[in-house]
């Protein structure tokens, strides 16, 4: 099964032999390709049993739970990278997934779909009802996404918890990737590589 364009995007910011964790895992077809690929030293986290199975069929090491709890679980600076792929907006606190992220590992890739592009806005202006579009595809009452957010949103919460941006690529709905200046409009996902500020 041919691998996801935006993990392949993700790949890039991943070194070979690198300890990564990979949270909302889903069936462990990133993790696979990196250990196979690229020789990392790598596990899950996944809250969907169904999703922890595949992974095991795959040979991916995978801990059935919540993130925050499974985050706990580690020493401080466990992991090179910890990878967060289209699924910050599921979690029920964000701000502390990015804060645990960057507590266990000494990067974070993480990617999202944006709220903000402008067939979002269009539909919510003159329909006056919430979006159903190729990247946010399900309706109001049967969404995992609960916390939406856009480009601006994202950087806003980098500055909060005091985290560089080191990359940021932002790309349409086939894969095309954006200047940043026209990401919060045109962007339908982002992906945004961070690490803790240092001090001073």
């Amino acid at each position: 099964m041919p691998v996801r364009l935006d993990y392949r995007m993700i790949e890039n910011y991943v070194e070979p032999g690198a300890r990564v964790l990979d949270l909302g895992c889903g069936d462990g077809a990133l993790l696979e390709d990196l250990i196979e690929r690229m020789g990392v030293d790598g596990c899950g986290i996944d809250t969907d049993l169904k999703q922890v199975q595949k992974c095991i069929a795959r040979g991916v090491p995978v801990y059935h739970g919540d993130m925050l709890e499974g985050m706990a679980m580690f020493d401080d600076g466990r992991f090179d990278c910890v990878v967060l792929s289209q699924t910050l907006q599921q979690t029920l606190k964000p701000h502390l997934v990015v804060r645990e992220m960057l507590r266990v590992g000494r990067r974070a890739v993480i990617s999202f779909p944006n709220f903000g592009h402008w067939k979002v806005r269009l539909q919510l202006l003159l329909r006056g009802r919430i979006p159903v579009t190729r990247v946010h595809p399900y309706k109001w009452y049967d969404t995992p996404n609960i916390h939406l957010l856009t480009v601006r949103d994202f950087l806003r919460l980098c500055g909060e918890l005091h985290l560089e941006v080191i990359e940021r690529i932002f790309v349409t709905p086939d894969y095309r990737r954006l200047p940043g200046f026209l990401a919060n409009l045109l962007a339908s996902m982002a992906i945004f590589v961070v690490e803790k500020k240092a001090p001073g």
